[in-house]
């Protein structure tokens, strides 16, 4: 983090109000304090700046001293009666001032997670109270990469903030007050848009293992041009790889996009942050009334620095070394995508699932598999035989499709499931030269469609996205006869 990351007054809290302070705050801000300034009259805004600087600005500065340090966390005394769970506090180290969060609290300390690896605390240091994390917003942040604390990192000079501070840690809108999710989104990708389709407001995750092209897939969606912004999370990922993927994969959206990345070598803290500032300034847009597509790659990475900070807590590892408190952080942070209240917008959440050793059935993927609207899976049989994405069609389901698909659409593709089903059932019998044509007239026409349905499947970034899957497919299926000499009935 740089030293001007977060600016404070001399008692500790941050200078409110600059536009050249980065994106975020510190301490409370609630009631008329975060309504904005400039619509009222002038003896409102100077009441409004008041109450504000009131909040902000602490009367007091609460802080304790180190009392034992280890290789993943410190513990201070003094703050016990002070502080809560996922507040922060701030220390200095030379000229420096460091942020780190608390994990756990009992009578004697607290234990405290830095955001940065490698800080050199002594015992004794001072530590100060800061409070919960909060981040405010802009428009102009469209373009713009940032790490996980808001910092931009990508030498475009200082963020403008907004006028209101949006909390780090926010519940999602009330469920009797959100919108329905109906309206049909095209994603480009055809696998996607003919067997899976989606609604502005859904939830979905491409579960896959590693190397079978889970990252292009995410970059075909991320392509998009059915989205007014595009928010990408990318946690726990190579370097090198952040900067292809904006530089190739957010090409075509990039001005729309804002990224937010914390590699694999930074702390726990900062990757566990990351997903929750994406969705952070998701949720600011969306509350705009604009269509915002959220990319997280991966979620499962955050589950893995839940993981260790939980247990740099004390907390006991219950299934695989998950800690309980992960598999409660999980729908959190993804009930927090989604459709917004009545009137606003809509944040479409795709989650990336990397699941450890091709087990789609581990504790994170099945956990988070019952919050999502839907799940793609990616599989790597299919990516060794070069067809991509590895989109296993039969394993996948959008629990939202019937608000895609017309009648017709819904009859062709369940037809067309059942076809892929027959011929990869039979592939072991083909393979051994048991079948023989005209003995089962559903497999003779299987046998015929399927390997030309995967290859109007076959899709990469290079090729452009789709503009029609049904009508694409039927291109390459309309007026194609089947053994039994009947046209194939493809909807347009």
């Amino acid at each position: 983090m740089k030293p001007d990351a977060l600016e404070y007054n001399s008692n500790g809290s941050n200078q409110p109000g600059r536009p050249d302070v980065q994106g975020f705050e510190v301490g409370a801000i609630s009631g008329r304090a975060n309504e904005p300034i400039r619509s009222k009259n002038a003896l409102e805004r100077l009441e409004l700046a008041v109450e504000r600087a009131r909040e902000e600005v602490a009367p007091l500065r609460i802080s304790g001293c180190v009392a034992e340090v280890a290789p993943t966390f410190a513990r201070v005394r003094g703050l016990s009666r002070f502080v809560r769970l996922g507040e922060c506090v701030e220390f200095a180290t030379g000229e420096r001032r460091q942020l780190a969060e608390v994990v756990r609290i009992d009578a004697e300390a607290v234990t405290v997670k830095t955001f940065e690896t490698g800080v050199p605390m002594r015992l004794g240091d001072r530590v100060h109270r800061v409070g919960p994390l909060r981040l405010a917003p802009h428009p102009s942040w469209k373009g713009r990469v940032l790490n996980a604390l808001g910092v931009p990192i990508d030498a475009a000079g200082p963020l403008r903030k907004g006028e209101n501070a949006y909390p780090i840690e926010a519940a999602p809108p009330p469920a009797m007050r959100r919108a329905r999710v109906n309206a049909p989104l095209k994603t480009g990708v055809r696998a996607i848009d003919l067997f899976t389709p989606l609604c502005a407001g859904q939830r979905i995750g491409i579960f896959a293992g590693s190397g079978v092209g889970k990252s292009t897939l995410l970059a075909m969606l991320a392509a998009s041009r059915d989205f007014d912004a595009v928010v990408i999370a990318l946690v726990g990922e190579r370097g090198r790889e952040v900067r292809e993927f904006l530089d190739d994969a957010l090409a075509a959206n990039r001005s729309l996009s804002v990224a937010v990345a914390a590699t694999g070598d930074e702390s726990p803290t900062m990757r566990r942050l990351a997903p929750k500032t994406a969705m952070t300034i998701a949720e600011y847009f969306r509350d705009r009334g604009e269509s915002v597509l959220l990319v997280v790659d991966s979620i499962t990475r955050f589950a893995h620095a839940a993981r260790e900070i939980a247990l740099a807590a004390g907390e006991p590892a219950v299934a695989r070394g998950y800690a309980p408190s992960v598999f409660g952080d999980l729908p959190k942070l993804l009930e927090r995508a989604g459709p917004g209240e009545e009137g606003k917008g809509s944040i479409t959440g795709v989650f990336s699932v990397l699941v450890d050793g091709d087990d789609h059935n581990e504790p994170v993927a099945d956990a988070i598999r019952g919050t999502l609207d839907g799940h793609i899976v990616l599989d790597r049989a299919i990516s060794d035989q070069g067809r991509f994405p590895a989109i296993d069609v039969l394993a996948s389901i959008s629990r939202l499709a019937q608000w895609v698909w017309s009648g017709e659409q819904q009859k062709l593709v369940r037809q067309l499931r059942g076809l892929i089903a027959r011929y990869e059932d039979t592939r072991d019998l083909r393979l051994i030269g048991g079948y023989k044509e005209g003995g089962d007239p559903e497999l003779d026409q299987a046998v015929a469609l399927v390997p030309k349905i995967y290859e109007a499947l076959q899709q990469s970034p290079r090729s452009g996205l789709s503009k029609d899957a049904f009508r694409e497919l039927a291109e390459i299926l309309q007026g194609k006869e089947s053994p039994r000499g009947k046209e194939v009935s493809v909807v347009k």
